[in-house]
């Protein structure tokens, strides 16, 4: 279905496109789950099916923080024209190492990007794309890859509060036509998944917790107890051994601003230890 490999390169109209100036756009975190919803039809993929259709303006183009773009020691972001599809996984069917996601890169983003970010030195990727995390789910929302993507790494080395800090620093890209997107998982245990269970809602009493518990948090603004996930007991730590799918969701909720309407969606769990909860910030005048 998404075979663009005769696409014409010819078409790369949006690269030195500049950003204009708009009423504030949307910011989404949305739990990715397994590679496989790149090919499914299942309640989580068709809500991000329906994401472009209630967007009042088409982005200019998409900032993506994936989990799985990390670069302990340094923060990243692609410079690339034409960022290649990673297959950042193995072991799954052969249908998913066919697709490819050929959106364009978009110079004018990553120059706002790069700007905007003062907290530290952002160095131009090359070499990396688009991985899982992002092309995903954006399969599902534009299929047509018609929306220039830009990617940010994020450095694993620094704590949650650098990310959120960072991330901060982008909240005048909403107003320039960009959609952010994070991606990655509220709760993410592999180590204690249920297989037999993957294809089913089910979860964990810790997962369940946890998860409701990060819910209301969002809900009631409470930043720093997401912030300071690492303090909030033993249904968190089991959550989030490793912090590497949480993070994303830190820079979709730094830029949440007072007029913001929060609403989640998707707010089930799988498999025992992953929620697919998504959240998504639409300024409300």
């Amino acid at each position: 279905m998404h075979n663009f490999a005769s696409r014409d390169l010819s078409l790369l109209k949006h690269w030195n496109t500049a950003l204009p100036h708009t009423a504030p756009m949307p910011v989404m975190f949305l739990g990715h789950g397994s590679p496989m919803n790149a090919l499914q039809n299942n309640e989580f993929t068709r809500e991000w099916k329906r994401i472009a259709s209630t967007l009042e303006t088409m982005p200019t183009a998409i900032l993506c923080i994936s989990a799985h773009w990390l670069t302990p020691g340094s923060t990243r972001v692609t410079s690339m024209q034409q960022p290649k599809t990673i297959y950042d996984f193995g072991g799954f069917p052969e249908a998913l190492y066919q697709m490819q996601y050929p959106a364009e890169g978009n110079q004018a983003l990553v120059d706002e990007a790069v700007k905007a970010i003062q907290i530290v030195h952002v160095h131009h990727d090359h070499q990396w794309g688009l991985d899982h995390g992002t092309w995903a789910v954006l399969c599902h929302v534009y299929p047509e890859a018609n929306i220039p993507v830009v990617q940010l790494s994020i450095d694993y080395s620094q704590p949650a509060q650098f990310h959120y800090d960072l991330a901060k620093q982008l909240s005048g890209l909403r107003r320039k036509g960009v959609l952010v997107i994070a991606s990655g998982n509220l709760v993410h245990n592999l180590g204690r998944i249920a297989f037999d269970k993957i294809n089913e809602n089910y979860g964990f009493q810790w997962a369940l917790e946890a998860d409701q518990r990060m819910q209301n948090f969002l809900l009631n603004h409470n930043h720093q107890a997401l912030i300071d996930w690492d303090k909030q007991g033993t249904a968190f730590q089991l959550a989030i051994p490793t912090p590497d799918h949480y993070f994303p969701m830190l820079y979709a909720l730094a830029l949440q601003e007072e007029k913001d309407d929060l609403s989640i969606f998707n707010d089930k769990a799988v498999g025992g230890s992953l929620t697919m909860t998504s959240f998504r910030l639409d300024y409300v005048n």
